[in-house]
């Protein structure tokens, strides 16, 4: 991708590493549960909630084990949160009876879980088990395409993209990166240009207004 050392050099550049350490210190199970009560659920629901649960049960065995509605409970007030608390004890349970409690270090094995998708799958790779891979959410999808790298209109689009284009060496770091800048400073509406560290390096497809 054009200029994707520079891009990528200048954004670690700007936000620190406490939330990839954090990230980085969590089995892989923490890491799936936590991403099933992220979906469509802000970051600052996110993280308590899925402190709560696992103060319940930290391993699929134990979160097995619990009554949906204590999951439920915990959980709240996350997004469909009584249909991710199903699916986490259901996920939970096939882990615990068929992979002796691990989650399986394997992309297409773990899209094989009902209610895991390809997001999912990539977070966990990348944040659980330190693999390649490119979990795309709405800013990654957003960033990608504004600065002229992409051109696609759906997130899956885009990682496909982003795996022929992008050279791996920056796949662990690409999702952490532009969710943060996509939070702070490459707003949805009216992104903050002035202040944007990669600005002169973006073309800004489909930016109108910008301050």
């Amino acid at each position: 991708m054009p200029n994707e050392k520079e891009i990528v050099g200048l954004l670690k550049q700007e936000y620190t590493t406490d939330h990839f350490s954090r990230q980085n210190d969590e089995d892989p199970f923490k890491v799936l549960i936590s991403c099933l009560i992220s979906l469509r659920t802000k970051d600052e629901v996110t993280y308590p909630a899925s402190q709560r649960l696992f103060g319940l049960a930290d391993t699929p065995k134990k979160m097995a084990a619990l009554d949906v509605r204590r999951i439920e409970k915990a959980i709240y007030p996350a997004g469909f949160y009584k249909t991710k608390a199903r699916r986490i004890k259901e996920i939970s349970g096939r882990l615990a009876r068929e992979y002796g409690s691990k989650v399986p270090e394997d992309f297409d094995e773990l899209m094989g879980f009902k209610g895991v998708g390809r997001k999912t799958a990539n977070i966990v790779m990348v944040f659980g088990f330190r693999k390649p891979g490119i979990p795309v959410d709405t800013h990654v999808h957003k960033l990608s395409n504004r600065l002229g790298w992409v051109s696609t209109k759906m997130p899956e689009q885009t990682e496909m993209a982003l795996r022929k284009g992008l050279s791996k060496r920056y796949w662990l770091d690409i999702n952490e990166l532009f969710v943060r800048h996509g939070q702070h400073v490459c707003l949805s509406v009216s992104p903050l240009c002035s202040r944007c560290k990669i600005a002169r390096l973006c073309k800004r497809v489909g930016v109108r207004i910008s301050r």
